[in-house]
């Protein structure tokens, strides 16, 4: 069961709109300009230099950082000799295009629902080893064993993120952050020393080709909704309302968010029935009645806060697996009595905005929980129906920036310079309020520079400034 509320929800609160100035003044040392190259706050100069002047023959350009993980950068771990995990591994490598070099064949016991951390430690180790350098994320083909057990219980998909450590682990107390929680990190690997990892979560290859179809289909639909958030009469259940509850109003003109507050109403109001076209649905509850009479769009996210829905195969509590069966591409759930810490649960809104800007599924997912230890993801992981497309073209006199990954709340700044050594000089800089604009504009440089960087919130610290990309 599930008990008190242990620690409040983290808010934030997002305002103001976009806005663009021009700076007078040069800033920043010539240093590094590669991807993730810390920048310092320029010092303020006592006699600014004039403005850049617009120049109709500047000819340099900028490639912006794509956002997303795609299958060149996926690791897809088979239990090498159990049928149902070889199969679907070859039939997602096929619907995704993993290269042969990532699918990633281990010896593992799947007729146990755990692993103790001594053989997990092996297995890690071969997995580990196995794995090209530049695979950032990984897919597990089976669903059996979903936890490591020691001392306490960590599910295989946080196991093989962080390795298995008690400090991620062990019932009703907090337990060890994750550094990519809610952060900037487009290669969690390469940046953090961190590969999350998702569950298929099948446990037929009819159910496993449906829901890597969904997640195929998913891929730049660009759905607008529909979404429900309901606060439900179970108290202990339900302390994520106070993140989501605002989100309606927040989204609206982009997604269409309900959120439904029957927190004094009876268990029939506690559920949402015959809706079609969801693509969010979270809720607290041990069980979410009439789940199988609403149909999900290819990408939908859905999970119930609870104890045990990570517990495989069966806990008293519906499975977090249940939510895939009824047409979600995606779910989560614990694997031991984690008590209801908002931080070991997804937060809606940092998931429904990772997502939004272009995140992959396991992104947006892994990205919105604090303490994912003790927690199980699963579903199809590269699900993007928002993908980012972005674009960095001369048109006229000005720059045409287009991107859907700008953060809310943040800093960016396009730089120029004049030679490999010459000093960094600010072109622009935009604030992003609480729902950050898609299009951008910037005046050129002088005719004479010769480089261009883009720089915006830092992989590792989003409230830092780092170099995105250079030209």
């Amino acid at each position: 069961m599930l008990f008190p509320l242990h620690s409040s929800l983290r808010t934030r609160v997002w305002a103001g709109l976009l806005c663009l100035s021009l700076l007078a003044c040069g800033g920043g040392g010539g240093g590094n300009s590669s991807s993730a190259t810390s920048v310092s706050t320029p010092a303020p100069v006592a006699a600014p230099t004039p403005a850049p002047t617009a120049s109709a023959t500047s000819t340099l350009g900028l490639s912006l950082p794509r956002q997303g993980l795609n299958a060149s950068e996926l690791g897809v771990i088979v239990a090498e000799g159990d049928a149902l995990s070889e199969a679907i591994a070859a039939y997602y490598q096929a619907a995704r295009g993993v290269p042969a070099a990532n699918i990633i064949r281990v010896k593992v016991d799947t007729s146990s629902p755990t692993i103790s951390a001594t053989a997990f430690a092996s297995l890690k180790a071969d997995v580990d080893a196995k794995l090209p350098a530049g695979v950032q994320a990984s897919l597990v083909t089976w669903t059996a064993p979903s936890r490591v057990v020691d001392s306490c219980a960590m599910s295989i998909t946080s196991a093989l993120a962080f390795g298995y450590n008690s400090k991620y682990c062990g019932g009703c107390a907090s337990t060890a952050s994750s550094a990519y929680f809610d952060s900037e990190s487009r290669q969690p690997w390469t940046d953090l020393r961190i590969r999350p990892a998702m569950m298929l979560g099948a446990t037929t290859l009819t159910a496993a080709k449906a829901l890597i179809d969904r997640g195929v289909q998913a891929d730049g639909s660009l759905p607008s909704g529909d979404g429900y958030l309901i606060n439900t009469n179970d108290a202990a259940r339900s302390i994520r309302s106070s993140d989501f509850s605002p989100l309606s109003a927040s989204w609206a003109g982009r997604l269409t968010l309900n959120y439904i507050n029957n927190s004094l109403g009876p268990d029939s109001g506690n559920s949402i029935s015959g809706k079609t076209g969801l693509l969010f649905y979270f809720t607290g509850l041990a069980s979410v009645p009439n789940l199988s009479s609403n149909s999900f769009r290819p990408g939908a996210a859905a999970d119930h806060l609870t104890s045990y829905a990570g517990l495989l195969p069966t806990s008293g509590q519906m499975s977090a697996l249940a939510w895939l069966d009824a047409g979600a591409t995606a779910s989560y759930g614990t694997v031991e009595e984690p008590c209801n810490f908002s931080n070991k649960f997804p937060k809606v809104s940092t998931l429904i905005d990772q997502y939004y800007r272009g995140a992959s599924l396991i992104e947006a997912y892994w990205k919105a929980v604090e303490w994912p230890g003790q927690g199980l993801f699963v579903g199809e992981p590269l699900a993007r129906p928002f993908p980012d497309s972005p674009s960095f073209v001369l048109q006229g006199n000005q720059y045409q920036i287009s991107t859907r990954a700008l953060r809310p709340n943040s800093s960016y700044a396009l730089d120029y310079r004049v030679g490999t050594a010459g000093s960094w000089v600010r072109l622009a800089s935009f604030s992003t309020g609480a729902v950050p604009t898609q299009n951008l504009s910037a005046p050129l440089p002088p005719a004479d520079a010769t480089q261009l960087r883009w720089l915006g919130p830092c992989p590792s610290d989003a409230k830092q400034l780092c170099t995105l990309s250079s030209s």
